[in-house]
């Protein structure tokens, strides 16, 4: 989609360019709404295996409203409910599941569906997989675990530079859905360098909020001497905002909230972009905007360089308990 043109202020006071579409996407939506809902058809507690998105805020408040956030299923008591997270969960995951007999509620995002479903199909066809991602993140860590026998994660173009696999003519790509656009471009020409016949899956992996919030922040870059990016440090997609700003010269920095920025970073600047990742709430971006007005920054322009309207339907379980 096309970026709509925007006009730079000139003029010499503070000025901020608030980007949209910021914070949280389809994804995020659904999968908050799905504790929500959860919550108050069934009442507390609700049993929620690693934080449903990554972001500090979202959790305490779904925690304060009765979620009980674990790390493993051996957590949560037999016959209980539990919630999968947005990013998604093995085979593994399920069946035991499965065997402790929970209620599963699956609030997997279903752009990280899509990945998981291309891979157990590359599997099928008889292709080795080359997953790029990062080894830590849960979603990745779900999606090699549906045919790991198959599956070789690439994290780097020194990654693709080492890879080996049994037929170097039968490789099948993927990648993690938060990554940075031009550091998987990087790394895919590497991969068909080394392997002329690879093909990565029909339509891309990375998602279209990651994209377009990436894509907004390139366009901003020539306006502004500060990028501040608010959400987590174990965000993903966050982390690739500050990124892709700092690749082009500008200074950037992911803030969980107003409180982690360091005033010294506002000395002698004029002009600040201000964006949120795709699991921060914007409640937060509103702080963030109060705080810099207390510091000179009276000027804000918000600039919409792309429209989003993607909306997803919550998981089945859900649906039918609604009826």
């Amino acid at each position: 989609m096309p970026l709509k043109p925007f006009a730079m202020n000139r003029g010499a006071e503070k000025q901020i360019y608030l980007l949209k579409p910021r914070g949280f996407c389809a994804g995020v939506v659904r999968a908050i709404d799905v504790v929500k809902i959860a919550l108050d058809l069934y009442g507390p507690p609700v049993y929620v295996r690693k934080e449903i998105v990554h972001n500090k805020h979202v959790v305490d408040e779904l925690r304060e409203a009765g979620a009980i956030f674990i790390e493993e299923l051996e957590e949560v008591p037999e016959g209980a409910r539990a919630i999968f997270s947005a990013h998604g969960v093995a085979p593994s995951v399920r069946r035991q599941a499965k065997d402790r007999k929970l209620y599963v509620i699956d609030a997997t995002c279903p752009l990280v569906t899509k990945v998981h479903l291309e891979a157990v199909r590359f599997a099928r066809d008889g292709f080795s997989i080359v997953l790029i991602g990062h080894k830590d993140h849960d979603e990745v860590i779900g999606t090699l675990g549906e045919v790991p026998e198959r599956s070789y994660l690439v994290e780097t173009v020194a990654d693709a530079d080492r890879l080996e696999v049994p037929d170097p003519t039968r490789v099948r790509y993927l990648t993690q859905t938060t990554l940075s656009l031009d550091e998987t471009r990087d790394i895919v020409e590497r991969l068909k360098e080394r392997f002329p016949l690879i093909q990565g899956p029909p339509a891309q992996d990375i998602c279209y909020a990651t994209e377009n919030r990436q894509m907004a922040v390139k366009e901003v870059s020539r306006a502004i001497e500060l990028l501040m990016v608010v959400g987590s440090q174990n965000s993903s997609n966050s982390k690739r905002l500050v990124e892709v700003a700092r690749n082009v010269g500008v200074a950037a920095h992911l803030v969980n909230d107003r409180s982690d920025v360091d005033s010294s970073w506002l000395e002698g600047v004029a002009s600040v972009g201000l964006t949120a990742g795709a699991s921060a709430p914007e409640h937060l971006v509103q702080d963030m905007i109060e705080f810099l007005r207390e510091r000179g920054f009276h000027r804000m322009e918000e600039i919409e360089l792309v429209e989003e309207d993607v909306r997803f339907s919550l998981p089945n379980e859900l649906m039918v308990a609604l009826k």
